[in-house]
Parts: C-alpha cells; structure tokens; sequence
C-alpha cells in the first residue's frame, strides 16, 4: 500500500477560504486500473468501476455554510453542495478532498457529484446529493426514493449496468429532538432502535431498486463534542439553541448525549454485521465508523478549539472541515471491514489520502474482507 502526505492546506480563490486538497495524489498503476471485465459482484469492485456517486443525508451532506465567509451565520442557510466531503464536485482534488473528487481520479466521468450552491431538487446543482437540511433518520426514506427516481429519470445513468456508491450520514438532527419526542425513545420490535430501522428502511428501497450498488454509510459523531466547542462561547451557545434544542437542554446531560450516540453507532454496526444487505451479489452494505472513537472537537492548540473546521455557526463544518473528513473518510473506505479506524485525529490535517491495497484493489466489503483472493474473477488472473 502506497501513501502519499503531501496534502496541504491551500486557499480557495473562489471562496476565500482555508481549504484542505491533496496536490498531485495518485496510486499505484495496478489499483488505478478499471476491471478488465465489468463485474458482477458488489466484492469485486475496483474503484475505477464505480461510474455512479450519490448521497442521503442532512444539512452536513448539503453542505450548509461550508463556503461561508467568517463572522456570517446567516450564510449557513446556503447550501453549499461542491464542497460536501462525500460527493462534493466544486473543485479539483488538488483543491478539495471530496470522496467524489478522489474516485474521479479512478474515472474522471463519474457521474453524481454535487455542484454549486442549491437544494437537493436542482439537477444542475445537486446532481445526486438528495441531502436535506433538518433531515432525520426517518426523512432518508422519502430521499432514497428520490434517488432511485432521479437515477431513472436520467440517461447518462444506465441503473442496470453501472456501478454506484451511495453515501450515507445521518443522526444529528435525531440527537437534537431525542430528549423531547417520544419517536426516537422507542425502541422498535426486535429490539432495534427507531433510528436503526429507519436506516434499513431506506436501504431497503436502494436494494430492491438499484443493482450493482455500493452503499457506504458513514458512522454516526459524538454530539457531545458540540458542548465541548460551545465552552465560553457565548455566541455559538445562542446559535444552538435555534439549531439543535437538546443539546443546550442541561437536563439532556452530556453522558445522556454520549449514550445515545454510542447506542446509534451500535445500530449501525449491527446492520453491518448481520448481513442483511448480503444477499445478493450485486449490492452490499457498509459502515464506515472513523467517527465512533472522537470525543473531542479538533484542536489549534492544546484546549484551543480550531474554528476554522466548522462554519460559522460552530457546527457545520467548513470548506476546511469537509476537506479534512472528506480525507479521513476515504482513508477509512479502503481499509479491510474489521480492521478500519474507529477514531482520527482531526485536529492534523497532514495524514494524507491513502491507497487500495495492491493485494486486495478492491472497494472493501464484509465478504473481500475476510477472503479476498475468492472475489477475484479469472479475467483479473488472466
């Protein structure tokens, strides 16, 4: 496995804003490299093969605020969808880590990415980034159905043929009304969590709608951290007050935040882990859980917390931030299920994007995971 660290922090010309690209990254010819033969199964995947990116999610998949200038709020409104860490387009990879800016550097005619500044219903702008700020749990539903429309309603997609990874995130707003709505206290039959089933729920559609998928969905945060930004911050505490009620609930304690997040992302595991999504070759399901481990925002300097990561309503993250998860991320996507990074350090942005493995190019699933060589087809042997 190659890593290339010359990742560096750059300066937007667009938007005037601090910025984390990744200048000049490539990898090793053999994992660039499309299959010699489309395959047909979901663990036999190069990244090359995806020709198709899209995204459900909320306010942090839209992007709200990510080109804000500093000192502006209400430009948080905005949705800023090229910039978005899963499937933002805005910008070149030299400028800009995105997940969709980096598997354009496997196949520069990746179809999906979100450009521009607009809601999830302008083609033109959101592409397939179906993310909607305020969104819940329960709201993917409704959006996974969009996706599977939109999919069909363009020709440039082939639905039947074409690989595609879509990006989930979600869980934010469920934390922010958890202490006050009884929905997401109730714990659903067979002991899964509302939250749980509601991601299954929109899974669900994407597997009975759209073969020879990929669907990544990024682990759930710690909002406990959000108390730890808000600390002697006058102004960001006002602000979150408006954004998310529960977390400037003193009543909602922060080891009551702490547990409800860890219950999600338990949640999450398990429909990973069951194998729900593995029962047929052509999709699979799997999480991405680089997130579980942080309880800390990031830093400057020691107790200092970097500002520039989040928008300038303390909460969503900036060009900068999105960058530096869009980063952390990818880094999690290729490394092998059961062995992937469950905490990062953001506060360094010089990690570096990482390669596929050479032994095993595949995207990593539940099945490559355990026994790669069985995934690979005689066309790949030839």
């Amino acid at each position: 496995m190659r890593w290339l660290v010359s990742t560096v922090l750059l300066c937007s010309v667009a938007y005037g804003l601090k910025d984390l690209g990744a200048p000049n990254w490539s990898c090793d010819a053999s994992v660039m490299a499309k299959s010699k033969k489309v395959p047909t199964s979901a663990h036999s995947v190069r990244f090359a093969d995806i020709k198709v990116i899209g995204a459900l999610g909320d306010s942090l998949t839209a992007a709200n605020g990510a080109g804000a200038p500093p000192g502006d709020p209400l430009a948080v409104i905005l949705q800023y969808r090229g910039l978005a860490f899963q499937i933002g387009g805005d910008k070149s990879l030299d400028e800009h880590i995105t997940v969709a800016n980096v598997l354009r550097k496997f196949n520069p005619n990746l179809v999906g990415a979100s450009k521009g500044i607009g809601s999830e219903n302008v083609w033109e702008v959101a592409h397939l980034n179906m993310g909607v700020p305020g969104a819940e749990s329960k709201d993917i539903i409704g959006q996974a159905r969009a996706l599977v429309n939109t999919m069909h309603s363009h020709s440039e997609i082939n639905v039947k043929e074409d690989w595609k990874l879509v990006n989930i995130f979600i869980g934010a707003n469920d934390i922010c009304v958890y202490c006050e709505d009884p929905y997401f206290n109730s714990t659903a039959p067979h002991g899964k969590t509302t939250f749980e089933n509601n991601i299954i729920a929109a899974v669900k559609i994407l597997h009975d709608n759209l073969p020879r998928t990929i669907v990544s969905l990024t682990g759930m945060f710690n909002m406990r951290m959000l108390r730890k930004i808000d600390k002697k911050k006058y102004f960001c505490e006002g602000l979150h007050t408006f954004e998310c009620d529960c977390e400037s609930n003193q009543k909602f304690t922060d080891d009551d935040i702490q547990g409800v997040c860890f219950g999600y992302m338990d949640g999450e595991k398990d429909i990973q882990t069951t194998g729900l999504f593995d029962d047929k070759d052509d999709f699979t399901f799997v999480v991405q859980p680089f997130f579980n481990g942080i309880s800390d925002p990031p830093y400057a300097s020691p107790g200092v917390v970097d500002m520039t990561f989040f928008a300038p309503d303390c909460f969503h993250f900036s060009a900068y931030g999105h960058g530096n998860i869009g980063m952390h991320l990818w880094n999690t996507i290729v490394q092998p299920v059961g062995f992937k990074q469950t905490s990062v350090n953001l506060s360094d942005p010089t990690v570096g994007l990482h390669c596929p493995s050479t032994s095993c190019p595949f995207f990593p699933t539940t099945k490559n995971s355990k026994n790669c060589a069985a995934h690979f087809t005689l066309s790949e042997l030839d």
